[in-house]
């Protein structure tokens, strides 16, 4: 039974009872009639009422009881009952609401339910990324014992490396960010699983004579034909905000066993190089140890880098440049860079503040930029790496803003354009050898939307690529 039903019938029982009472107000009266009584004086009536002792109650309940006799000696009586209205409306609204709220508390009941059955499927998946890594483990060892017993180096193992490496970066990202798609790896775990068998089968087959690639450093080939996928090496050292700037490796050919790294992100703003960070390993990079940190207050944008310990950059709201001691952190010599635009002028496309963009190759140290002179088209000048004195120029058709980017290897201009948010391309090359130009489609997969800086290291022939604050390398295949 509703409630409201029980509470109208409790009210009707309790209605009933005072007109009882009401009926039992004075003197016996003759059963004759209910609602005359005659020879009864109506006085009589009113004064019971009031004097009756077991009646007190109802002389509180009810006022202005009056009587009158007619003609035929009838007693006639009126009652005013106070006004004492029962707020039904009020009881309706209460039940309403009653109903409403009983339904929110079951709907957040079945809610808490499959929190609860959630918590347990997340359990089992965090249980599985734990296999998942230990797997990724035993594969990083295999792939150590295949590449010593092949007693050399074998392109295959060397990429299957890359990808376990990545492989580990993911899981591990993974294992912190708490994503869903361990599925996925999975199935990426057992394709790896299966190549590393099939290079495990082909150890002691006879397998065709390739020839090997050029030794990095030397110029002995026809060109870049294709680069690998990224390998993700870390997120820059000063987080997520810092989105613009550059990295990569210089390397002393005095001393073959000392390596410098380096790393420059902007700040916030896009433009401005006030820090970055030199280490000596690649282990400390990722580990985030041993760094050297300057301050600099006059670099600008994203087109530095590192060559022969001096760093080179565009200086702060101006066509010039510079040299920079690493070992000082002092500017050893400026020039300005004649004709060239600057102050997003001719930018390359989705980054600005890059107009003079630096580059490092084979045979050394260039800039590549766009005149006024040009309409745009992008300029290369091969510089002198210690006055920074411009040797010799090349014009080419490219317009340098369409381009996202721009790196050289042996003295060949290669730029990239924006295919999709996740696929850059080499699409045009211009050989300062020859002075011809023309169209590749070599695609190049990417972590982010946006490239900001793409620096080649001729000493492990790799693009180090700043990619929304991400530091990304490629390994560059040449023919």
């Amino acid at each position: 039974m509703r409630p409201g039903l029980s509470f109208l019938l409790a009210l009707l029982f309790f209605l009933g009872q005072a007109a009882g009472d009401l009926w039992d107000v004075g003197p016996p009266l003759p059963s004759s009639s209910s609602s005359s009584f005659p020879g009864v004086d109506s006085g009589s009536i009113y004064s019971s009422s009031h004097s009756s002792g077991g009646r007190g109650t109802m002389s509180q309940l009810f006022s202005n009881v009056t009587g009158s006799v007619d003609d035929r000696g009838t007693c006639q009586c009126s009652v005013s009952l106070p006004d004492t209205t029962f707020p039904v409306d009020r009881v309706e609204r209460l039940e309403f609401t009653a109903h409403v709220l009983s339904e929110k508390f079951e709907k957040e009941l079945s809610k808490v339910k499959e929190y609860v059955q959630l918590i347990s499927v997340y359990e089992k998946k965090l249980l599985n990324l734990t296999l998942i890594k230990v797997e990724v483990k035993e594969m990083e060892k295999l792939v150590i014992q295949l590449k010593e017993s092949f007693g050399g180096s074998s392109e295959i193992v060397d990429q299957l490396e890359v990808e376990i490496r990545n492989m580990t970066l993911l899981v591990e990202k993974l294992e912190t960010l708490d994503k869903n798609n361990v599925l996925a790896i999975r199935r990426d775990i057992v394709a790896l699983k299966n190549k590393l068998k099939e290079c495990e089968a082909s150890k002691g087959e006879n397998t065709p004579l390739v020839r090997p690639s050029p030794t990095p450093g030397s110029c002995g080939h026809g060109g870049v034909v294709n680069v690998s996928k990224p390998s993700v090496v870390q997120l820059n050292w000063r987080g997520f905000s810092y989105k613009y700037g550059a990295w990569g490796r210089d390397h002393f050919s005095q001393y073959p066993n000392k390596d410098l790294y380096w790393v420059a992100p902007l700040n916030t703003d896009g433009r401005r190089l006030e820090y970055y960070r030199l280490y000596n390993t690649m282990d400390d990079l990722l580990l985030f140890t041993n760094a050297r940190e300057p301050r600099i207050t006059y670099g600008q944008g994203s087109g530095t880098v590192v060559y022969k310990n001096s760093m080179y950059v565009n200086l702060y709201n101006s066509g010039n440049i510079a040299r920079i001691n690493l070992t000082t952190n002092k500017v050893a010599v400026t020039q300005t860079l004649p004709d060239a635009a600057y102050n997003n002028r001719f930018s390359y496309a989705n980054v600005a503040w890059q107009d003079i963009d630096f580059a490092v190759d084979e045979n050394g140290l260039w800039v590549i930029y766009a005149t006024e002179a040009s309409t745009g088209n992008m300029v290369i000048s091969k510089l002198n790496d210690t006055t920074l004195q411009v040797l010799n120029t090349w014009y080419t058709k490219q317009y340098k803003p369409s381009a996202s980017n721009a790196f050289m290897v042996c003295g060949v201009l290669y730029a990239t354009r924006t295919l999709n948010t996740k696929t850059e391309e080499i699409f045009y090359y211009y050989d300062t050898n020859t002075g011809k130009e023309g169209k590749l489609d070599i695609v190049m997969p990417k972590m982010q939307e946006k490239v900001q800086s793409i620096t080649y290291s001729p000493f492990d022939r790799k693009l180090y690529v700043y990619n929304d604050g991400y530091l990304l390398n490629y390994d560059l295949f040449v023919l």
